[in-house]
C-alpha cells in the first residue's frame, strides 16, 4: 500500500499496448522500478485490438501519458501515428518504446539491444561469423536482425509463413549483412547450416504453451536455441531443443533489458536492473 498511497494529479502514466496482452509482466516489472527510483508514475496493460491502434494513440497523446511499450502486433503499424522516428527504428521499420515529449510522440526501439546484451550476457556465444535463423518477420524480427547484423554474423536467414514479408525484411537488411528471406517450410533446406535459431513469433506464448514453431525434426544438437517469449519461460520450441541436447536461450532477458532502455529513453534515469529482475522473479514464482 506504500506505493499506491503515493498516487495522484502529478502521477504520470504509462502502459504497454498489444493483442494479447493479459500475459504481460511489464506492469509488474516497470511498477517495480519506478517505486525503486522513487518516481511518481504508475504503468498499466492496455488491451488494444487490430483495427483500432489509430484511436488508441489518439487517445495517448489526449490524456497526455507518459510514454508507452508497444508489443505483438503493433510494432509497425504504429509508426504511421508518431511524430518523430528514431534514425534507428526508421532502419529497423518498428518501434517498441513511445515516449511523449510535451504532447510530441517519438519512436525507439529498444528491443534489438536488449536482445542481444541478453543473449550474450547468458550464452556467452559469440555471434561473429555465426549463421543464424530468424523465426517470423515482424516488428520484434526487425529490431532483433538489426541489432544482430552490427556483431557481423556470417548470414541471417528470415522465415516466414507469408513469405513476401520475410523476402522484403531481407532485402532491407542486406545493406548490413548477407541475408536470405525463405517461407518457414523451407527451411528444412539449411538444416546443417544454422548455427543459432531464434523465435520471434507468437507461437507457443501463454495460454497456447503446448505449440511450436518448427518440427523437432528441424533440431540437431549442433544449434543453440533463442526463444523471444517469456511467457511460459521455457516454451515448447525450447523443451524440444532441450531434449536434443542444444544449449537454450529464453526471452525473459531480452525483456528485461528491452524494459530498461524504455525506462531511460522516459525517465532520463538509469533503470533499476537488479530491482527489475527481482520483481519479474518474484511474479514467475506466484503464477
Amino acid at each position: 500500500m506504500r506505493f499506491f498511497s503515493k498516487i495522484n494529479t502529478n502521477t504520470k502514466v504509462y502502459g504497454v499496448i498489444g493483442d494479447p496482452i493479459k500475459h504481460s509482466k511489464s506492469p509488474t516489472m516497470l511498477n517495480r522500478a519506478f517505486q525503486e527510483m522513487n518516481i511518481n508514475a504508475i504503468y498499466g496493460a492496455f488491451h488494444v485490438e487490430v483495427g483500432m491502434l489509430k484511436e488508441a494513440i489518439e487517445g495517448f497523446k489526449a490524456f497526455k501519458l507518459g510514454g508507452l511499450s508497444v508489443t505483438i502486433p503493433h510494432k509497425v503499424e504504429v509508426m504511421s501515428y508518431l511524430d518523430e522516428i528514431d534514425e534507428s527504428a526508421k532502419v529497423i521499420g518498428a518501434v517498441n518504446t513511445v515516449v511523449n515529449d510535451q504532447g510530441k510522440l517519438k519512436g525507439y526501439n529498444t528491443d534489438g539491444i536488449g536482445y542481444v546484451r541478453s543473449l550474450k550476457e547468458e550464452t556467452q556465444l559469440d555471434l561473429k561469423g555465426k549463421r543464424i535463423l530468424i523465426l517470423g518477420a515482424g516488428g520484434a524480427a526487425r529490431g532483433v536482425a538489426y541489432a544482430l547484423a552490427g556483431e557481423n554474423p556470417d548470414h541471417i536467414w528470415i522465415a516466414n509463413r507469408t513469405v513476401e514479408r520475410a523476402l522484403e525484411l531481407a532485402e532491407s537488411m542486406q545493406l548490413f549483412v548477407k541475408s536470405t528471406g525463405m517461407a518457414i517450410s523451407d527451411i528444412a533446406k539449411i538444416n546443417q547450416e544454422v548455427d543459432l535459431v531464434i523465435n520471434t513469433t507468437s507461437v507457443g506464448m501463454h495460454p497456447q504453451i503446448e505449440y511450436s514453431p518448427i518440427p523437432s525434426l528441424f533440431i540437431n544438437e549442433n544449434m543453440v536455441f533463442s526463444d523471444l517469449i517469456y511467457n511460459p519461460r521455457k516454451t515448447k520450441l525450447l523443451s524440444l531443443a532441450e531434449e536434443k541436447g542444444c544449449q537454450i536461450h529464453s526471452g525473459l532477458g531480452m525483456f528485461i533489458y528491452q524494459g530498461a532502455y524504455a525506462f531511460e529513453y522516459w525517465t532520463g534515469k538509469p533503470a533499476p536492473i537488479e530491482a527489475m529482475k527481482q520483481a519479474v522473479d518474484y511474479y514467475s514464482k506466484t503464477l
